[in-house]
């Protein structure tokens, strides 16, 4: 699935936001020195900027989750724009109204932006397609597709201790399968030019075409985590999957569970991330969860910048040029 076209607008600038595969590493680079300008906002008495004042940003989460859609609204906030949440599960849709028709409803409304939460891979994309050319589309998760803002509150957080990606080698441990986020995180540690991405876990939670991304495939844990300077976990995706595909959760920590004696086969100044939510004694260990070499916290506060950063790229520039004709 193609996304490069429709995001990009004549002029090469963002228009909508759903996959990293196919942007170029200097949209990726914009996003970061934007976000990064915007994480001064979050020590500041008064933490707005007037970019998006008079915007309407509509979040569309037709999938729960509490921590990816607060964030959003709190950087849309964050932007000074107005925030619609649409209660899906309330919505005309669970009455019979097409989405399509909700959309352009939402549009009737003079919405300026939605973010977009699926469960169907390729749903903002769908959605991306057919809406009005003022409306940008943020893709906050579909499916087991893509998790872009994501990956870059990731690739922030990663910049932010280690000053640059070259020279990177980084291990993404565990469901690699149904990690919407891990192939987000693979295309934009591969686009910024990183040394190596591995990725770690069992066979039965492994793609079969994985190595098609240029990772390196490891089974075994301690040989995966071996001299690399960042370590991404992943959450089982016990929802998406269907069958035994793992083994009972005590072994699955003793394989592939992050435990402090595992973390000092990587580099002694490697940082320990996870999207969340985090499951203590599955993937994770607190020791490691809660030490010294963890920056999970840190990624969800770089989350608000990152996202302000995707918001105001997409709807910053238009706003300039609607202000600018009409003075």
């Amino acid at each position: 699935m193609k996304q490069n076209n429709i995001q990009l607008n004549d002029d090469g600038q963002l228009r909508h936001f759903i996959s990293i595969e196919g942007l170029k590493r200097q949209v990726l680079m914009d996003i970061l020195d934007t976000a990064e300008s915007f994480i001064s906002v979050e020590a500041q008495q008064v933490r707005k900027v007037p970019l998006l004042r008079g915007k309407t940003i509509t979040n569309l989460f037709f999938e729960p989750s509490t921590r990816t859609r607060n964030t959003f609204e709190l950087a849309a906030k964050r932007l000074s724009a107005d925030v619609l949440n649409v209660n899906i599960s309330a919505s005309a849709t669970s009455k019979g109204e097409s989405l399509l028709d909700m959309l352009h409803n939402l549009e009737a409304m003079h919405c300026d932006m939605f973010v977009v939460r699926h469960a169907q891979s390729g749903a903002a994309h769908f959605i991306a397609q057919h809406v009005a050319p003022h409306i940008s589309v943020v893709n906050a998760g579909d499916g087991q597709h893509a998790h872009p803002t994501q990956a870059m509150l990731d690739m922030l957080t990663i910049r932010r201790h280690k000053q640059t990606f070259a020279d990177l080698r980084v291990a993404i441990v565990g469901d690699i399968l149904h990690s919407r986020v891990a192939r987000s995180q693979i295309h934009a540690l591969t686009t910024l030019g990183v040394t190596e991405v591995r990725v770690i876990g069992p066979k039965t939670l492994i793609p079969n075409d994985i190595a098609s991304l240029g990772v390196h495939i490891y089974h075994d844990m301690n040989e995966g985590l071996r001299d690399v300077d960042v370590v991404i976990m992943l959450r089982l995706q016990k929802e998406r999957m269907s069958g035994a595909l793992l083994p009972r959760e005590k072994e699955y920590f003793n394989l592939y569970g992050l435990t402090c004696e595992k973390l000092t086969l990587a580099r002694s100044d490697a940082i320990v991330m996870h999207p969340g939510p985090i499951n203590r004694g599955v993937e994770i260990s607190s020791d490691v969860a809660d030490g010294p070499q963890s920056v999970i916290l840190e990624q969800v506060s770089n989350g608000i910048a990152a996202r302000m950063a995707v918001m105001s790229m997409l709807l910053g520039q238009r706003f300039a040029n609607e202000t600018e004709g009409g003075q």
